[in-house]
């Protein structure tokens, strides 16, 4: 098992989150998905988790930095946001 804080984009905030819903290492997150854990930190811990928290958490599940992702990707993640948001 490897640590939360070992995937690029999470620090020991986010990692914190993350345990708090029951995600506890980089193998849960990547088996729950980036929207599954931010939909789980947005509903239980923090009505007013932002895009940036959404994009980190895609980029940790993805293995990159967020300057890694492309236009497209970038614009698809902020779409799927938008959308949650309703």
């Amino acid at each position: 098992m490897s640590s939360l804080t070992d995937l690029p984009e999470i620090g020991a905030v986010t990692a914190k989150q993350l345990i708090a819903v029951g995600i506890s290492d980089a193998e849960a997150l990547r088996a729950v998905g980036a929207r599954e854990a931010f939909m789980r930190i947005r509903d239980q811990l923090d009505p007013g988790a932002c895009v940036q928290l959404f994009t980190g958490l895609e980029c940790a599940v993805r293995g990159i930095r967020a300057k890694e992702l492309s236009p497209d990707d970038r614009a698809e993640l902020r779409a799927w946001f938008r959308a949650s948001r309703l």
